[in-house]
């Protein structure tokens, strides 16, 4: 038996309707959704933490749920797990031509260009007529955003340089502070230019080449880490955080901030 056929026959015991798990018996496809969810967000830590013995096991945890939603499918007679591997293996045949077709692309600008075009059609053939037709409106927000900039940009809805769009997060910066320094906060209108303000910032992170959503989950790494650190010195110190001044907070983050620039220096 190989391995992937014993995981199907794993799966399918446990959905037995006589002998399985009645956990596993009563998941439908949106309760599943959000482990799947969870489970995507795992692997990517692990790829993060370069823990790739981690990774392993997060990834077969991922593969596990699509193959959870193939036998819940096989069950109601819509696909199975076949379908699964014959729709990703079509749309790869499909969406390289240049490989297996007699399409010619020697740069990835031009496989780029070539895959825009396929995926037009395909969203025409599916009566969806606009480029943001198939952009989920499940993704985290600053990663949508990035997509739907990037889809739009493919069409040349875009600048062509930085400048206006360091110009553009200017812009949205004054008109949040504008909100926010009114005598009646409009609390509405606030969050509306915040979150334009988000989305301009997103587009600047896109045009110097970066993923707002990898960039602000780094960002949150770094602060957590010096935040540790902070509690570990005013600990040090004798004290509670919340006994602590912001002035002693502070200061304990900026010997964080020295340290790790000391540590950095040193590193060949």
């Amino acid at each position: 038996m190989t391995a992937l056929n014993r995981l199907l026959t794993i799966m399918q015991t446990l959905r037995d309707p006589e002998r399985g798990c009645p956990w596993d018996r009563q998941q439908t496809f949106a309760s599943i959704a959000p482990y799947t969810l969870e489970e995507t967000y795992e692997v990517i830590d692990a790829i993060q933490r370069e823990d790739f013995d981690d990774l392993r096991g997060e990834l077969g945890d991922l593969l596990f749920q699509v193959v959870f939603y193939a036998q819940m499918a096989d069950e109601q007679q819509r696909f199975n797990f076949d379908d699964i591997c014959n729709a990703i293996s079509d749309k790869l045949e499909r969406r390289h031509p240049h490989i297996f077709g007699d399409v010619k692309a020697d740069t990835t600008q031009e496989v780029l260009k070539n895959w825009e075009a396929i995926k037009h059609s395909e969203r025409a053939e599916k009566s969806q007529h606009s480029v943001l037709d198939d952009i989920p409106k499940a993704l985290p927000a600053l990663m949508r955003a990035h997509k739907i900039q990037k889809r739009c940009s493919t069409v040349g809805f875009d600048w062509n340089n930085l400048g206006p769009v360091l110009d553009k997060v200017h812009e949205e910066i004054d008109e949040v502070m504008h909100e926010a320094q009114q005598a009646v906060i409009d609390n509405d209108k606030l969050e509306e230019e915040i979150g334009d303000l988000l989305f301009a910032t997103v587009n600047l992170s896109r045009h110097l080449g970066s993923k707002a959503e990898i960039a602000l989950q780094k960002a949150n790494d770094k602060f957590e880490r010096r935040f540790r650190q902070v509690e570990t010195i005013i600990s040090e110190q004798g004290l509670a955080m919340t006994d602590a001044t912001l002035d002693q907070m502070e200061a304990a983050w900026q010997q964080v901030k020295v340290s790790e620039n000391k540590d950095s220096a040193i590193i060949p």
